[in-house]
């Protein structure tokens, strides 16, 4: 039919919570939209609650909605038609979308509190002409093999579709500020980024490391990392900097169980300043309270007490195998696991202090010139894009 015409429908999540600002965070998630689907043939339109995305090729339909699964602020996807909402013309559009044998239901959703039928009408009416044309087809309203939802728009149209595909959930990025993820080549911080993005927060990625202690794969392998996760955050860049010389310093002036918590200081206190030049407003870190030694309270207080940023911790609760669940479903687990060292992994002493009292940390600490060596490991910042 010509007036049927082949749309992808998404809803988003929280954003239907917010008051006078509503349109703030919509036309946010909009813009998000547009970002994900850059370089795709499409038609983005805003109606009452629901986008569409129309006027695209069908060979990237599996594309585009990947895409679109990867977008916080998407509550569900389906694919399906937009229709007049006349009757003859649901029944057409229902009829390509409903199976031809099995088990059915027609679930109408009636946003139009105007049109003349009601919800449990249009379902029965609906359903009648279905079972005439495939007369294989049984209804069963508890537990279908397949359904037909319908929604009745406001705008003269219907969305008709098969099913619902769940979305990414939480908050468009860029509605909650921009934090700096202290990103390792481990598990945790990639997971810790993709938390926040998830809250609508846009998220800068910052890398520590050893060169040469640490090697280009490794490095590469957190690139890869970046990459993966800028597919839900939208970043386009990972910045490195170079820890090398705190870390020989460090290790030759300072007692051996530090060496973990004292660098920690060091990285802290670089990324506060990386994140005043990028405009962001907190510290984001993948650490877990007691997983490692520099993550037990006396370590988390001894990071903490030289940044006047805020530092997130979205993992803080978590254990090992409930982060590795996340890692795996957001794509990032496999390249976590790779074996290339980290520079938290350089000079690592045989029995790090797990409970060092602050002011030993600081006396200690006391025989390096710590403003020297932060900025000559500023002076080494690189920007690596993301393509």
């Amino acid at each position: 039919m010509e007036n049927m015409e082949k749309v992808i429908i998404i809803r988003y999540a929280e954003i239907h919570l917010k008051g006078k600002n509503r349109g703030y965070f919509e036309r946010v998630f909009g813009v998000n939209l547009e970002k994900a689907l850059k370089g795709l043939r499409h038609e983005l339109r805003r109606t009452s609650g629901r986008y569409l995305v129309a006027a695209f090729d069908d060979k990237d339909a599996d594309e585009i909605c990947a895409r679109i699964s990867r977008v916080f602020g998407v509550h569900s996807y389906s694919q399906g038609l937009r229709v007049p909402n006349d009757l003859e013309s649901m029944v057409a559009a229902a009829k390509t979308v409903c199976p031809t044998q099995g088990t059915f239901k027609v679930d109408t959703h009636r946003a139009d509190k105007k049109y003349p039928l009601t919800s449990p009408e249009i379902n029965a009416e609906v359903g009648a002409r279905l079972l005439e044309a495939f007369p294989a087809l049984k209804v069963d309203v508890r537990s279908p093999q397949s359904c037909v939802y319908l929604d009745v728009r406001e705008d003269g149209g219907a969305l008709v579709f098969g099913g619902f595909e769940e979305g990414a959930g939480g908050m468009p990025v860029g509605t909650s500020s921009r934090g700096l993820l202290l990103i390792s080549g481990g598990i945790d911080s990639p997971v810790a980024g993709h938390m926040m993005a998830k809250r609508g927060m846009e998220v800068e990625f910052l890398h520590f490391h050893s060169y040469p202690y640490t090697n280009e794969q490794a490095r590469d392998k957190v690139v890869e990392l970046a990459r993966i996760l800028s597919r839900y955050t939208g970043g386009d860049a990972v910045m490195t900097v170079r820890v090398t010389h705190i870390q020989e310093e460090i290790h030759k002036k300072c007692a051996a169980e530090l060496n973990v918590t004292l660098l920690r200081r060091f990285m802290f206190r670089i990324a506060e300043r990386v994140a005043a030049a990028k405009g962001a407003k907190c510290l984001i870190t993948g650490e877990s309270l007691g997983q490692v030694a520099s993550q037990t309270m006396e370590g988390i207080t001894s990071s903490n007490a030289v940044v006047r940023l805020p530092v997130l911790r979205p993992l803080i609760g978590f254990d090992k195998e409930e982060i590795i669940l996340r890692a795996k479903k957001i794509g990032t687990y496999e390249t976590s696991v790779l074996p290339y060292e980290d520079c938290c992994t350089v000079f690592l002493p045989e029995f790090p202090a797990i409970k060092p009292k602050l002011s030993y940390i600081e006396e200690e600490e006391g025989k390096l010139d710590v403003e020297a060596l932060v900025s000559e490991a500023i002076s080494t910042l690189e920007r690596i894009p993301l393509r």
